[in-house]
């Protein structure tokens, strides 16, 4: 008999104190890694029958067939679709798609704002307390295109209309009343002066932005990502920024992030051989770019309700093997 019913990984310290707080007075028995599972040690079999992770873990193969659950504490669940159609036993997965939305709208706001206002080249020049080359744009009557509205998108929909911008939307399914939708993405991009990249990614949509997608910005436009790192390839984004296509670029999200956390944890990124990980560094050099280490949805509030909807989870899956949120087909 395995000692633990669940073990989570990638779980960092505000988070088990969270996961904890909601999982007292239950029966679960967990325990907690901040690690992934290749950072903790990638066992011949999982330590217990319901495994939860982030995005940065590769679940084995192997352990497939042991598996009763795999809970994703995010809402992307690409690495979860992965994982099911290699492996030979379908395990039942399960994500979280409704906990960070606003957190993560919040980001992207952040994200344009301070590229908008130069904010990288204003903390540089305060050193000698000089103005010039650091002024910057309002977003007031600017042109913010979301591209993939659903919950995250939505949230950014909101936040641009607040700061009194003109918003257009883009996504295959219109379900808000209160989004203007373009039906053409390419058509719409030459009007953006900021473009927010919130879709989930899929098979289909693997490098949405590309080179030549990039083309079509209005030069000088602010590209932000905080959906997944594989839809804007790092070196094409890097390539738009050298070529002045591009005015800023914020970036939450990266296309090989498991590798690129791996070398930046055990500080020796620069030696990567990785042509992704080396345009991510070659853009986080720039005064004119905002990388954060995928904590758009690291908020307080977020956090609680991150942890109080997987206890949930977990607590309804040991006891009627009912999934509240499962992965969907692709």
């Amino acid at each position: 008999m395995q000692q633990y019913e669940v073990t989570f990984y990638e779980a960092f310290e505000e988070e088990q104190e969270q996961l904890k707080h909601f999982l007292a007075g239950t029966s679960v028995r967990a325990q907690y890694f901040k690690g992934t599972i290749q950072e903790v040690g990638d066992f011949p079999q999982p330590p217990s029958k319901v495994i939860s992770v982030r995005t940065q873990s590769v679940l084995p193969l192997r352990w497939a067939p042991y598996l009763n659950l795999v809970l994703s504490r995010s809402t992307g669940y690409d690495h979860l679709l992965r994982f099911r159609n290699a492996a030979e036993q379908k395990t039942t997965c399960e994500y979280l798609p409704l906990y960070c939305a606003r957190a993560v709208a919040e980001q992207a706001a952040l994200l344009w704002m301070s590229l908008l206002r130069k904010l990288p080249r204003q903390i540089k020049h305060f050193g000698t307390f000089d103005r010039d080359n650091i002024t910057g744009l309002e977003c007031e009557k600017k042109v913010l295109l979301v591209v993939g509205v659903g919950h995250i998108g939505s949230q950014v929909v909101r936040i641009g209309l607040g700061l009194g911008m003109e918003v257009v939307g883009v996504d295959l399914v219109r379900k808000w009343d209160f989004v203007r939708y373009a039906d053409d993405v390419d058509a719409a991009l030459p009007r953006a002066d900021v473009v927010v990249c919130a879709m989930n990614l899929t098979a289909l949509n693997r490098g949405y932005f590309d080179a030549r997608r990039l083309a079509l910005c209005k030069r000088g436009c602010v590209f932000v990502n905080v959906s997944r790192g594989e839809l804007s390839p790092s070196q094409h984004l890097l390539a738009a920024l050298c070529e002045g296509t591009l005015g800023g670029v914020g970036i939450d999200v990266y296309e090989h992030e498991q590798e690129l956390a791996t070398v930046l944890r055990r500080g020796n990124a620069t030696q990567s051989e990785d042509e992704s990980v080396r345009a991510v560094l070659g853009l986080a050099a720039r005064d004119d770019v905002v990388c954060t280490p995928h904590n758009a949805f690291n908020c307080a509030e977020a956090v609680v309700r991150k942890s109080q909807q997987s206890a949930q989870a977990v607590c309804e899956f040991l006891a009627s093997g009912k999934v509240l949120w499962p992965v969907p087909d692709e």
